[in-house]
């Protein structure tokens, strides 16, 4: 993995943990930390189970992410590499791709408006998610850890 172990807690952390197959506040079929491929009503696991498919889900992020080819991510810092993942974690590799919150990154936008772009992905299923506040500030404050506009 590309991120550091206080990321891979902070997703836990913002994830949280069910065993037992629930709807996410999109309304998505979820298990573990987040986990929603192929997951169906009624699924069950173990906590062991779930703590590898968030290993696995993290990689599948990271390798969605190189793949892009965007020409920064190789120069990004483990902060900014830790915050991109979580978010990416969150909406998912189709959403990154067409964000302005991505566009603002690459362009190397000035601070206060990549801050901008990422406070704007606070809501699921048309609800700001005081949740998804907490997550989205953590993330933006990592991202600008070690390097200042």
């Amino acid at each position: 993995m590309y991120i550091t172990k206080l990321a891979f807690e902070k997703i836990k952390e913002f994830e949280g943990c069910k065993l037992q197959a629930y709807q996410d506040a999109a309304g998505i079929w979820t298990i573990g930390y987040g986990h929603t491929y192929g997951v169906r009503p009624g699924d069950k696991i173990s906590q062991q189970y779930a703590d590898m498919l968030l290993q696995d889900d993290i990689e599948n992020v990271e390798r969605q992410l190189m793949a892009l080819s965007d020409p920064l991510v190789g120069d990004w810092s483990k902060a900014q590499m830790d915050a991109v993942v979580c978010f990416v974690f969150n909406i998912g590799i189709k959403r990154w791709r067409t964000s302005t919150l991505r566009r603002c990154i690459m362009q190397q936008k000035p601070e206060k408006k990549i801050r901008a772009e990422w406070l704007r992905w606070m809501h699921a299923g048309g609800k700001q998610l005081p949740g998804l506040v907490k997550r989205r500030e953590w993330e933006s404050d990592r991202f600008f850890e070690q390097c200042k506009n």
